[in-house]
């Protein structure tokens, strides 16, 4: 292979990586639309923000499915536990909103 091949191939990859990124965003905005549903109907019946149990089973299910996925199961958990965080956050500003109304 030859260096422009190379560079010819990188460019192919980082289009791939760009459509990825691009996915990627648009998937954790719609996650982000339904959690911030469910943080409202927590809001409105006195629902704690955070769900321990949930969010180990969550943790749990994503680790399987990243190791089938041949991802780290670290860096997946990770990433949920960074994900959760920002939801619990939403949530409690959700509750906090409401609560001024």
């Amino acid at each position: 292979m030859t260096n422009e091949d190379a560079i010819e191939q990188l460019a192919i990859f980082r289009r791939s990586i760009d459509n990825y990124d691009a996915a990627l965003i648009h998937i954790l905005a719609e996650r982000f639309r339904c959690t911030k549903a469910v943080g409202t109907l927590k809001a409105t019946h006195d629902l704690p923000p955070g769900d321990p149990e949930r969010e180990k089973y969550q943790i749990e299910r994503l680790r399987r499915l990243a190791r089938e996925a041949d991802l780290d199961p670290d860096f997946a958990e990770t990433f949920l536990n960074f994900v959760i965080k920002e939801v619990i956050n939403h949530h409690k500003a959700i509750a906090a909103e409401l609560q001024t109304d």
